[in-house]
């Protein structure tokens, strides 16, 4: 059994770390005393990724390679263990993709390696105009018990996280359904009441979706489901730091209501990721405009059609923005989100060497990236590829 000791500082601490490595596995976490001039941390993990790089999970058709490109795309940016998310279609449209992620992720050890479930953004949200966001209004459906056996089906149990408005009537029924088979499920791109809200976490929801985002600019000052579920210690939060889902001052408000142990930061990266400015056609919004400064709207409009800012600048953007410290940040892309994807995230004994060496100057700078314990990622030393 060959180790390998990789060092750096430790985000939470700011003192040295000198990981022992083996066969894919943490075996030891001991101090480090040499001086360091990175920062060690898990691989991060990104719980709602619709494409990048060109690589769009929501085109009319994909292919394996989508998949491996994407998850080489990821692991670029330091994120090690993602979601594959797969909004608003109608029903054939998705079984096609639910099939292919399955299949690339069967064939494909880094593919299996990345992907540890589907998240399914939909089709069962609000239907309304505002809170469906750029979501196709002719594909909102119902809950359908019937047509999650058929997403399972075909893709050998891989739908893991399921976002929906528990408006419908058919909702808590279907929530509970889900838990049972240890589905998450999130509320998100709803209009629900308050009550509604309060028995979708009673059924088992547990988190919730980009909250403060997939709603319509003007609610009810006091009864409405942002206020709903950030009161409700039951649901952990996921929030798109990318500096325009969220003005600072709100970003910073839901933070400490929701408290950094229940949030969750996620990209809701577009395929737009790393594309110039200009005019687009996307399956996420039609057709679409990408401005310099990297929002992405509904072209003619201030609509929102996804985020172009990968995670890395994320933390970066909750650190500047929200006055978050750098070790909060990390632990909302590392340990928290870990706690949904079977318990990835943490520097500790047994855990997988999935690990992240980066700079941090205000902004975080990913130096190199391990996964399964193997370096694929090395910027200015000419070690490691993506294999």
């Amino acid at each position: 059994m060959s180790e390998m000791i990789l060092n750096g500082l430790d985000p939470r601490t700011g003192r040295g770390l000198s990981v022992v490595v083996a066969d894919g596995r943490i075996l030891r976490v001991d101090e480090a005393t040499d001086k360091q001039d990175c920062y060690l941390a898990p691989g991060f993990i990104d719980l709602q990724v619709n494409g990048c790089a060109g690589y769009d999970l929501n085109a009319g058709e994909i292919s394996e390679e989508t998949l491996t490109g994407l998850a080489d795309a990821m692991l670029r940016g330091g994120v090690t263990c993602f979601a594959p998310t797969l909004i608003t279609a109608s029903e054939e449209s998705l079984l096609n993709r639910i099939r292919v992620v399955a299949e690339a992720r069967r064939i494909h050890s880094k593919v299996a390696a990345c992907v540890p479930f589907l998240h399914m953004e939909g089709p069962h949200i609000s239907p309304l105009d505002g809170y469906r966001g750029a979501h196709p209004a002719e594909f909102v459906r119902a809950p359908s018990i019937a047509e999650f056996h058929r997403w399972q089906d075909v893709s050998g149990g891989l739908v893991g996280m399921v976002t929906l408005s528990p408006h419908f009537d058919e909702s808590s029924e279907y929530i509970e359904a889900l838990v049972k088979r240890g589905v998450h499920v999130a509320i998100g791109h709803t209009h629900a009441s308050p009550e509604q809200i309060r028995s979708a976490v009673d059924a088992g929801a547990s988190l919730s979706t980009h909250l403060g985002n997939g709603i319509a600019q003007q609610i009810a000052r006091h009864s409405n489901p942002i206020w709903s579920q950030l009161s409700d210690d039951r649901l952990t939060a996921t929030f798109i730091a990318d500096g325009h889902h969220l003005p600072a001052d709100a970003l910073k408000a839901m933070l400490r209501a929701k408290g950094i142990g229940r949030s969750i930061l996620v990209s809701d990266l577009v395929a737009l990721c790393g594309m110039p400015a200009g005019v687009y056609d996307s399956p996420v919004g039609g057709r679409v405009e990408l401005r310099p400064d990297g929002r992405l709207c509904v072209f003619g409009s201030e609509l929102l059609a996804g985020s172009t800012t990968p995670l890395a600048q994320c933390v970066g953007q909750v650190v500047r923005g929200a006055g978050i410290p750098l070790a909060d940040a990390i632990a909302m892309v590392t340990e928290n989100p870990g706690r949904y994807v079977g318990g990835r995230g943490r520097l500790s004994v047994g855990a997988r060497a999935d690990l992240v060496r980066f700079r941090w100057n205000n902004e975080l700078v990913v130096d190199e990236v391990w996964a399964d314990g193997k370096c694929v990622i090395s910027r200015g030393t000419g070690r490691g590829s993506i294999q």
